[in-house]
């Protein structure tokens, strides 16, 4: 079982593109492929051979470049099922707690609704590699467009219960806007202000800020500390109010930040 090589690909504007290669048996996934040019110029450059498309949710910003990957390769395509309708084509229909097998190493599917209704995450234990789409972003969680607070809520405390050391590999370099509300939040969180200084010299030399770890953001996160009484205070809450409305009130707010 070997563990899987990652590599980041910018597309459009702020999305990231992930190229997962596991090196025993070649196979290679794009999660959440926003435009297909990119990612085959890094396939040809890396001598690697397209076998899967992962896709977490339909957005076209994340599913664009799907149709001219497959029609040039053949490639698989992995989706919700609950969501096929609003997906390109897909190979494989997966839904919570599935798993299949990218070569020799194995994904697990987790159904994390909130910003979309029907959005899903990946998984790789052994690689410990999450791919979280567009639920959890570094310092920062998703838009509310389709799902409730409290759906968002329970996603966000399902991947905050993966393990800390899990790198966290999400949709968009949002770090340094999501670091700027986070600071207004928890003025006085260490964590934070650590996490804010690396952010800040990684994007002083064109550096991806990702994959953060589950640990930086347990400690640094304000959309995974809305069960915090420093959290609650800082949106005129007292500790102990339901971390739903705690997290409703942050999203509010940064809608319009």
């Amino acid at each position: 079982m070997a563990k899987l090589v990652v590599e980041i690909v910018p597309v459009l504007t702020d999305n990231y593109v992930y190229l997962l290669h596991e090196p025993l048996s070649g196979a290679t996934a794009a999660v959440d492929p926003g435009a297909a040019a990119p990612v085959l110029e890094r396939l040809a450059a890396r001598g690697w051979s397209l076998s899967h498309i992962l896709l977490t949710h339909h957005h076209g910003d994340h599913t664009g470049g799907t149709a001219d990957l497959v029609r040039q390769t053949g490639c698989a395509v992995v989706g919700a099922g609950r969501d096929a309708s609003r997906l390109p084509p897909l190979t494989l229909e997966v839904g919570e707690r599935d798993s299949f097998m990218l070569g020799s190493t194995a994904a697990m599917v987790l159904a994390v609704p909130g910003h979309t209704t029907d959005h899903i995450a990946f998984w790789f234990p052994d690689s410990h590699a999450l791919f979280c789409g567009d639920v959890l972003f570094s310092l920062g969680c998703g838009r509310l467009f389709e799902g409730t607070a409290a759906e968002m809520w329970a996603s966000l405390c399902k991947l905050r219960d993966l393990p800390p050391e899990t790198l966290v590999y999400c949709g968009h370099e949002y770090t340094a806007a999501n670091g700027r509300f986070a600071r207004l939040v928890e003025r006085d969180n260490r964590a934070l202000l650590i996490r804010l200084d690396e952010v800040e010299a990684q994007r002083a030399k064109g550096k991806p800020t990702l994959p953060s770890t589950l640990a930086s953001e347990r400690a640094a996160n304000p959309f995974l500390r809305a069960d915090e009484p420093t959290v609650a205070r800082a949106v005129g809450m007292e500790p102990g109010t339901d971390p739903v409305r705690v997290l409703a009130e942050l999203r509010r707010r940064k809608d319009v930040f």
